[in-house]
C-alpha cells in the first residue's frame, strides 16, 4: 500500500478544493460549496467563457490553470472521476460572459456523457454553448479512428492557447475552428516505470512486471500498446519520438512545441537527461523546437515516467502560445 498525507478518503476533493481556494484567494473563487472553482474576475463581459475540467488526482491538471490567459472557471470531479453534470454546470454559469461557452475537456467516456448533460442544461438555459474534446494520446487508438483518442499531456496548451484567443476577442465559431486545428497538430506518448494508486484504498490500479517499462499507458492504468525491457534514457526517449513523428507526421522544417511531463514521482534529473535526448534527434530530423516546457502538467499521483508532447505549429497558434498567461500553476509573461 502507498503512504499518503489524507483524512477521511471521501473527503479528499472537498478538502484539496478548500486548501488550493485558501492559498489562492486573491486569484479564485469556489462556486458555493461545489468543487468548480473561477478565476476571481469571472464571468468576464465581452469574451468567451472557457470552461475546463475533469478528475481530481491529476493535479495541478485542471485546477490549477485557471485565471488571466487560461481558463475561466473548472470543473473537479472526484479521483479519476469525471466531475457531474452539475458541478460542470456551476462552472459553465461562473464562465458566461454573455458571448458563449467553450467545454474543453480530455476524451474519456465519462467526461463526454457528464460535461454533454451540462451542455444540454446549458443550452436550454439560453447560454450559447460548445465542446471542443482533446485527443492527443496515440496510443489509444488507431490515426483512422483520431476520434477516439483520449486527452492527455496537451492539456495546458490548449487551455493556454483558449484562453489568449478568447482575451484577444476571438468569437465562438473562431475559436472552436483554432482549437480544433491545435490539437489536430498535437500527439503525446508516455512511458511508465511503476503504476499509481487511488487514494482511497493506497493500491495499485495496475502492475508492472520486474525490469519492464510499458509504452502508452493511461493517465489511469490503462493498457500500453508495448511493454518492452527496461531501456536507457536515450532509447526511450528515440521510441516515443519516433512513435509520434511517424504519427501526424512530422517532418524537416516543422516547428513544434514541446511538453514533457513527469506522472508524479519521475525526478527532474531524469527528465533533463530526457530533454537533452529530445533536442538533439529532433535536430537530426529537421523539426524546429519553437519551446520545451519541461515539469509535472498532468500527474498520475505517484507514477513513475514521463509523456512527450508534439505540437506543429503555425503562426496563429505561436502569437496566442505567446500570449501573456498567469494562472496559480502555470505562467506565461
Amino acid at each position: 500500500m502507498v503512504k499518503k498525507l489524507i483524512n477521511n478518503p471521501d473527503n479528499i476533493v472537498n478538502e484539496l478544493i478548500e486548501g488550493f481556494v485558501l492559498i489562492n484567494a486573491s486569484k479564485v473563487k469556489r462556486i458555493g460549496n461545489s468543487t468548480a472553482v473561477a478565476r476571481i474576475d469571472a464571468p468576464i463581459k465581452g469574451k468567451v467563457g472557457i470552461v475546463i475540467g475533469g478528475g481530481a488526482g491529476h493535479e495541478p491538471l485542471f485546477l490549477e490553470y485557471i485565471g488571466e490567459g487560461m481558463a475561466d472557471a473548472e470543473a473537479h470531479g472526484q479521483i479519476f472521476a469525471a466531475p457531474a453534470p452539475d458541478i460542470v454546470m456551476d462552472a459553465i454559469r461562473a464562465a458566461d460572459g454573455g458571448r458563449g461557452v467553450i467545454l474543453l475537456y480530455n476524451n474519456y467516456a465519462g467526461d463526454v456523457l457528464n460535461f454533454g448533460i451540462a451542455q444540454d442544461m446549458a443550452r436550454e438555459e439560453g447560454i450559447e454553448i460548445e465542446t471542443v474534446l482533446i485527443n492527443d494520446e496515440i496510443s489509444s487508438a488507431p490515426l483512422e479512428r483520431m476520434e477516439d483518442r483520449r486527452g492527455t499531456t496537451s492539456d495546458h496548451v490548449i487551455i493556454k492557447i483558449a484562453g489568449a484567443a478568447s482575451s484577444a476577442g476571438l468569437d465562438l465559431p473562431g475559436l472552436v475552428k483554432l482549437l480544433r486545428k491545435a490539437i489536430f497538430n498535437s500527439r503525446s506518448l508516455g512511458v511508465s516505470l511503476s503504476a499509481c494508486s487511488l487514494p482511497q484504498t493506497g493500491l495499485a490500479t495496475f502492475s508492472l512486471e520486474e525490469g519492464k517499462i510499458e509504452f502508452g499507458m493511461g493517465l489511469h492504468g490503462e493498457a500500453g500498446v508495448k511493454k518492452v525491457d527496461y531501456m536507457s534514457a536515450d532509447a526511450t526517449t528515440k521510441t516515443i519520438l519516433d512513435y509520434l513523428i511517424d504519427d501526424l507526421p512530422y517532418k524537416s522544417g516543422d516547428e513544434v512545441i514541446v511538453v514533457l511531463n513527469g506522472y508524479g514521482s519521475t525526478t527532474r534529473m531524469e527528465m533533463f537527461i530526457v530533454a537533452r535526448k529530445i533536442y538533439h534527434y529532433l535536430s537530426e530530423k529537421g523539426i524546429k523546437i519553437y519551446s520545451l516546457e519541461m515539469g509535472e502538467f498532468c500527474t498520475s499521483q505517484e507514477m513513475a515516467g514521463v509523456s512527450i508532447t508534439l505540437i506543429k505549429i503555425d503562426a496563429e497558434i505561436k502569437r496566442y502560445y505567446a500570449a501573456k498567461a498567469i494562472s496559480p500553476f502555470y505562467k506565461k509573461l
